[in-house]
């Protein structure tokens, strides 16, 4: 989990692409691929940016929101997204 003051990005190694499917994420460390279903949830380009750790699209119901945010964990767990200060 993001410490405070700290937000998140994807990591400078790893890319991401928008698929009928949702999200492509490759990551050239190994290269590892992931396969994310989010549809047009979140945009290709949502981590190119320092984001605060509960940072979210606007338009989400609830479900949607608790989705993301367990998926965000599973991004930052496999190294796809890092911490980063927000300063």
């Amino acid at each position: 989990m993001a410490a405070a003051g700290a937000g998140i990005r994807l990591h400078p190694a790893c890319r991401v692409r928008q698929e009928g499917f949702g999200l492509l994420f490759y990551d050239s460390r190994g290269p590892r691929l992931l396969f994310a279903e989010t549809g047009t949830l979140l945009p290709s380009d949502f981590y190119g940016t320092v984001r605060g750790r509960d940072e979210l699209p606007d338009g989400l119901t609830d479900g949607q929101r608790k989705a993301l945010q367990k998926f965000v964990t599973q991004l930052l767990e496999k190294g796809f997204l890092r911490e980063q200060s927000l300063c």
